[in-house]
């Protein structure tokens, strides 16, 4: 595949559309009302305690935590691998409820989400903590700390349903960190949302297990699921988490009919093979049918990976043609900013149907999601009506 060059004019008609249609302020933190506290500060309030909706309690005042994989047995006084849950006398409690560390408005294009109410934003929450540690890990200064270690903010879930529908925001995304670790008020903002006719999006790794994960497919409108590799090596040595959780959880998600979008982030000589991407996206079309969209992001250095270039773009495109080999309709490659595989192409007529440049839509002609030829084209184009 040749890259497709945009001039300069192209770029910055580009480039001024997404500043119209965001705002300038739209990557900056929202000032809430109260202003920024520290977690300290915040501790002593009863409603940033709330118990976990998933775990067993044990013998001698231990907890078994059963939202993830990890499956975190806990004494009295201890906390879980994710640092955010602590066993208080053999019942366990969330410590970061209503206290988000990071507040932003976002285009839902940038989760990335392709398929999921182009063209809007999401307001995106996060709190401290992760279950995976990846060594590539792009917002390691809130995803590897602990509550005590970031500044964050009360908001409660009402709050959130309100400020987002006061950014125009017509979806909640659960990012940055991993929202798996703080469940119970991803679950909570996603049902206050929905009072006030605002979707959920959950951006994760995938690490969850089964019962958490169906109870809260009934709360929200799409999932984004980094898939890290198709190796378990790759996942224990560079995550700390496994492989087979994840291939579980996209499985579940095509048996509940919600949208999903899958993203690999392409890393050099540690997840670029080719035989290894063939067999993912073979797995990938037998499993989960050849609609779901599949991102191949560039990636650059971060975090504890400052010794690998940035993903050559020739090793994205030979990913994107191993997967379109494969069957799969909808494939992407991200981070490189006027490629032409950032675009959404009819599977029947290849007619291009959404044109974009980075984050920014440029020309959108499936607002209601099917093309002039009549092909349905797979996705959430709209909300539905709230009552």
């Amino acid at each position: 595949m040749k890259q497709q060059l945009v001039s300069r004019r192209s770029f910055l008609k580009c480039l001024s559309c997404g500043l119209c249609a965001f705002g300038f302020d739209a990557l900056r933190p929202i000032v809430t009302t109260p202003p920024l506290f520290s977690v300290q500060t915040l501790a002593a309030e009863p409603e940033s305690l709330k118990e976990v909706m998933f775990y067993k309690k044990l013998p001698d005042l231990k907890v078994e935590c059963g939202i993830c994989p990890k499956k975190c047995r806990i004494a009295d006084l201890e906390r879980g691998y994710c640092g955010n849950k602590e066993n208080r006398g053999g019942t366990y409690y969330t410590l970061i409820h209503s206290k988000p560390c990071a507040v932003h408005t976002d285009p839902i294009e940038k989760k990335p989400l392709f398929h999921c109410l182009p063209s809007t934003l999401a307001f995106s929450i996060a709190t401290a903590g992760c279950n995976f540690e990846c060594r590539f890990c792009q917002n390691w200064n809130i995803a590897q700390y602990r509550p005590e270690q970031v500044e964050s903010t009360f908001m409660p879930p009402a709050a959130a349903a309100r400020l987002a529908r006061e950014q125009n925001c017509q979806t909640i995304a659960y990012t940055y960190s991993e929202p798996t670790v703080f469940y119970e008020y991803m679950y909570d903002c996603a049902v206050e949302g929905q009072k006030a006719g605002i979707g959920s999006v959950m951006i994760s790794n995938g690490f969850i297990n089964e019962e958490p994960l169906r109870k809260l497919c009934r709360q929200l409108t799409a999932v984004k699921v980094d898939l890290k590799s198709f190796s378990d090596k790759f996942y224990k040595d560079y995550c700390s988490g496994e492989l087979a959780p994840v291939l579980k959880t996209l499985q579940v998600l095509k048996e509940t009919g919600l949208w999903f979008e899958i993203v690999v982030l392409v890393i050099p000589t540690l997840n670029d093979n080719t035989a290894e991407i063939k067999d993912m996206t073979q797995w990938i079309y037998k499993n989960l049918g050849p609609d779901v969209p599949v991102h191949f992001t560039r990636f650059h250095p971060m975090y504890k990976i400052k010794n690998l270039p940035p993903t050559p773009v020739s090793t994205l495109e030979t990913c994107y043609l191993t997967a379109r080999d494969a069957g799969l309709h909808f494939v992407y490659i991200g981070n490189v900013p006027g490629h032409q595989a950032e675009n959404t192409y009819c599977p029947r007529c290849s007619k291009m149907l959404i044109q974009r440049m980075s984050y920014a839509i440029i020309q959108n002609t499936i607002p209601a999601g099917t093309c002039s030829c009549g092909q349905p084209i797979p996705g959430v184009w709209k909300l539905p009506r709230t009552a």
